[in-house]
């Protein structure tokens, strides 16, 4: 017998051991080896992270496409694995070993540091496994990867060697996030805006040749005016055309610069005139390129003044020191100084040479490294590059003949703007945990990239004797000595961006470089789903690494979904303090009112806002259809071998049956275009609305009765259809339905199995139009009356007359066939026939037919009437308080983008609430 209360928390690791336990997730099962696959590799999650909101929003959507297809016959592979994420475990084994006030890595060295990350991983590292399990994800967790496995690892060095031998990766010196803490170059990912108050300075730069001509820029950053080595200004502004080609003294430092023409450089904003500091502005930089000036890093690691670079590029240019090497002191003082220190003495020496103009306060975005905290500074040092450019082709051509499609497909623009204006990724971290950069060194300068120590030794030894570098004798100690052999190569101590591993895992997570069976049968994958913030970072990357070195593209569909923010629409942060654990919402309502809510409010292209509110409610759909599971098995419905829903006779057995129809339907079509919510809508609305609400009160009396065929049929009719709704719903609320198939199970006819890996229901010729006519004529008149008397007040114990207007034949027959139904579920005390409506009686239309509930003594009409203008006046005047706000530029401007949206939304909800009042007021008057 089913329990008389559901309990999440008892039934959900119960039912996850019973699904590991018949491996049902794995792929190639026995039975579906020859079925068609489908495939989707999961975003891997970091192996430092925990479950937030956006992973079980992503993880929710992947789970109702697996477990969807899995029961529709296909041999499903939802590929789980995790991403070593560099940065991130590197600073917490670091934090660690401060904590413990145990040695720094530098202190330990890199193997045994290694050596410490790999321990924290295996005892730490993965929790967020555990807890997608918790959310039910239905992965083959038999085939979990890492992207540091021996396999993942081989894979990455074979792309990285082999780019490189087609020209596509190289080492180049250029302009990188620079993370001055973690002394590593960080993505654009990684980068954090934060806005800050700070000043702008405005400096004089002294023309050359012309006493008291002065040109002034204005600077965010004015310890960078060390590396200055032009003023830009527009080849069109006519303040400075005189002075293009001609030069500038630098302050502090003497050094002549030129004035280029650039239209870098915007006459309307500021002077006209910029600063250019090609190694340590990402514009400058391109500036610098095109016009050939020097670029000079002025910053060391930990961005502090580094003078060395400022005298090599003097020296190397035989620009004068002006008789001193020491520029007056000025390299002396601020050696050594971190870059904001520098700051306030270069404004005090530029204040005292009186070549600073003016100072004003300047709000702007200041890039920090999302997990040092800290300034990035834009830094110029060698990296190794993939020619993204280049690769960016095919991955365009690929979109473009619609040999991948974007869901929803306004995200290709996206995707193409990104790709069209791709620069060179830097693809080299300065970190120990990753994936070590497979380039080795000799004494000479030279690199050799190649797939092992050995291989990258018989290229330097071929290159440098065949250079004459190296004679054969000298060749041949270096084969006989292994110690000599071993400390002539020096191999690169950098490691690869995470994103490059990643960037591979639709392949080699099947097994890529071996030809795998799965990878014969997985790839390209059925469908992505991510978040739109990583379009570029991953999904464009996959696309190129895919095409490059699969025959066709990773996946087919890419299906992008929203972010999830809290209920009033704020994005969730730590700071705002409006973070919503998604593991505390499970402990509180259970997995599958959270998946549920996740699912139905997935629209296309539209945020989530997440209210507690509604995983409560939905935690009480899953009540609902609980307590209807035991009311059907208390009433004896129990499933019948051999049962044909073909050959039931009675009109409601015959309409739920097909209503049941229709809802398959709806969901299957809903979920092949990834429309979760509209599927999740479908689903709901028929196991709330349609079989509890309706088909079970409308059996009540028949599965009450006496014994019969007609019970009997409604009693396996009702079993039939509650086994089709826990199908329709099992992708959604997979806990519940699995513990209700249980449960349905213990009575009847043995179940074959368990629920995720039972067929999908098809239910095709099952439809009954000339039932869904009657029932659904009863259904409409019953909710069609309800809302009526809601409208009008209407005491809710008070018995009303209903009177059929000028009903047709087929009319007459349907009430009179569901006399004792209408007068029960509509509170009627008469059911009554009439060629007018009668006076003082509201009219309702349904199904074309009318019908008019006489309300004339029931209710007083007049004040009524009365109660509702009011209402309508009051909600004309919120309306017009809302549309003031909204056409206040001002307002709509600066508030946040949650309240401008929330009074929005109250529009729409007085809206609404303002037509149903009108109608009242019509039916009334009509009265």
């Amino acid at each position: 017998m089913i329990d008389k209360v559901f309990e999440p928390a008892a039934v959900e690791a119960r039912i996850t051991a019973a699904w590991e336990e018949a491996q049902a997730f794995r792929c190639a099962r026995s039975g579906r080896e020859a079925a068609p696959g489908f495939s989707i590799v999961i975003p891997p999650p970091n192996v430092t992270g925990s479950l937030h909101m956006g992973h079980a929003l992503n993880n929710t959507l992947q789970d109702v496409l697996a477990r969807f297809e899995r029961m529709r016959g296909k041999d499903v592979l939802w590929q789980p694995g995790m991403d070593h994420a560099g940065i991130a475990t590197q600073m917490v084994v670091e934090r660690q070993l401060l904590e413990r006030r145990e040695p720094g890595r530098r202190e330990m060295g890199r193997v045994a540091f290694l050596e410490r990350v790999w321990a924290w991983k295996e005892e730490s590292g993965g929790t967020i496994v555990g807890q997608l399990k918790r959310l039910g994800a239905s992965c083959d967790w038999s085939r979990e990867r890492f992207t540091m496995d021996e396999g993942l690892s081989r894979a990455v060095v074979k792309v990285f060697v082999q780019l490189y031998r087609d020209g596509l990766i190289y080492k180049d010196k250029r302009l990188v996030n620079w993370d001055p803490k973690l002394l590593t170059a960080i993505s654009d990912l990684e980068v954090q805006p934060v806005e800050m108050k700070g000043h702008l300075w405005h400096l004089r730069y002294p023309v050359e040749g012309e006493p008291g001509r002065f040109i002034v820029v204005a600077t965010t950053r004015p310890e960078t005016m060390l590396g200055d080595t032009a003023v830009a200004v527009h080849p069109e502004d006519e303040r400075y055309r005189d002075l293009v080609g001609k030069h500038v003294v630098l302050p502090l430092l003497g050094r002549r610069i030129p004035i280029v023409a650039d239209e870098y450089s915007d006459p309307e904003k500021g002077t006209g005139a910029v600063k250019i500091t090609p190694a340590h502005d990402f514009n400058d930089f391109e500036v610098g390129r095109r016009h050939h000036l020097p670029m000079i890093n002025v910053l060391d690691a930990e961005a502090r003044i580094d003078p060395a670079a400022i005298r090599d590029d003097y020296a190397d240019r035989r620009d004068a020191y002006l008789d001193d090497p020491d520029f007056g002191g000025v390299l002396s003082l601020l050696a050594g100084m971190d870059r904001f220190a520098a700051r306030k003495h270069i404004v005090d020496l530029l204040t005292g040479l009186e070549l600073l103009e003016q100072i004003e306060p300047h709000t702007h975005m200041v890039p920090h490294g999302d997990r040092s905290g800290v300034v990035i500074e834009p830094w110029l040092t060698d990296q190794w590059y993939v020619d993204a450019k280049t690769l960016a082709q095919p991955a365009l051509a690929a979109v473009r003949e619609g040999r991948t499609n974007f869901v929803p497909k306004n995200w290709e623009k996206t995707y193409f703007d990104w790709l069209e204006n791709i620069q060179p990724w830097c693809v080299s971290r300065q970190l120990w945990w990753g994936h070590q950069i497979p380039a080795w060194y000799d004494p000479y300068g030279n690199v050799f990239v190649a797939n092992d120590a050995d291989e990258a030794f018989e290229q330097a030894l071929a290159h440098n004797v065949g250079n004459e570098t190296l004679s054969p004798d000298e060749a041949q100690v270096l084969i006989d000595d292994a110690a000599r052999r071993e400390g002539f190569l020096t191999r690169d101590e950098d490691v690869l961006d995470t994103w490059f591993s990643s960037a591979l895992w639709p392949f080699s997570t099947l097994g890529w470089p071996d030809e795998t069976p799965e990878l014969a049968k997985y790839y390209p994958t059925s469908v992505l789903v991510t978040g739109f913030d990583i379009i570029f970072f991953w999904v464009a990357r996959m696309m190129m690494f895919g095409l490059h070195f699969m025959p066709d593209v990773p996946f087919r569909d890419v299906y992008i979904h929203a972010l999830v923010r809290d209920e009033k629409g704020a994005k969730m942060s730590k700071s705002k303090g409006n973070v919503i654990n998604p593991l505390d919402l499970i402990d509180q309502y259970g997995a599958d009112a959270l998946r549920f809510t996740l699912a139905a409010m997935a629209a296309q292209g539209r945020d989530i806002k997440l209210a507690t509110s509604r995983v409560e409610g939905y935690r009480n759909f899953a009540t609902k259809l609980w307590n209807a599971a035991r009311f059907a098995q208390m009433n004896g419905c129990v499933r019948i071998e051999g049962f044909e829903p073909s050959k039931v006779d009675g009109t409601l057995n015959r309409w739920i049956i097909g209503e049941a129809a229709r809802a398959a339907q709806e969901v299957e079509a809903a979920l092949e275009a990834y429309r979760f919510n509209e599927a999740a809508g479908a689903v709901y609305r028929f196991l709330w609305n349609v079989f509890c609400d309706w088909h079970l009160e409308l059996a009540k009396p028949v599965l009450s009765g006496p014994d019969g065929p007609a019970k009997d049929e409604t009693r396996a009719s009702t079993a039939f259809v509650l086994d089709v709704a826990l199908k329709l719903l099992h992708p959604f609320m997979p806990f519940l339905t699995e513990e209700l198939w249980a449960r349905t199970g213990e009575t009847g006819p043995a179940r074959a199995g368990l629920l995720t890996l039972a067929p999908w229901p098809d239910l095709s010729g099952l439809e009954a139009p000339d039932a869904e006519a009657e029932v659904g004529w009863v259904v409409d008149l019953v909710t069609e009356i309800r809302s009526v008397r809601a409208e009008m007040n209407v005491p809710a114990g008070a018995q009303v007359p209903l009177v059929l207007v000028g009903a047709s034949a087929e009319t007459r027959a349907r009430a009179a066939a569901w006399d004792d139904a209408l007068r029960r579920l509509a509170r009627l005390s008469e059911i009554g026939l009439a060629d007018a409506v009668p006076v003082g009686s509201v009219q309702m239309v349904v199904r074309s037919e009318i019908a008019a509930l006489p309300l004339e003594g029931v209710i007083d009409l007049a004040a009524e009437l009365v109660r509702l203008r009011k209402e309508e006046a009051k909600l004309d005047q919120e309306v017009a308080r809302i549309d003031a706000k909204l056409s206040n530029d001002t307002f709509v401007a600066r508030a946040p983008e949650e309240v401008v949206e929330a009074e929005r939304e109250k529009r729409e909800d007085y809206l609404a609430r303002k037509d149903k009042v009108r109608s009242a007021i019509r039916q009334l008057s009509a009265g």
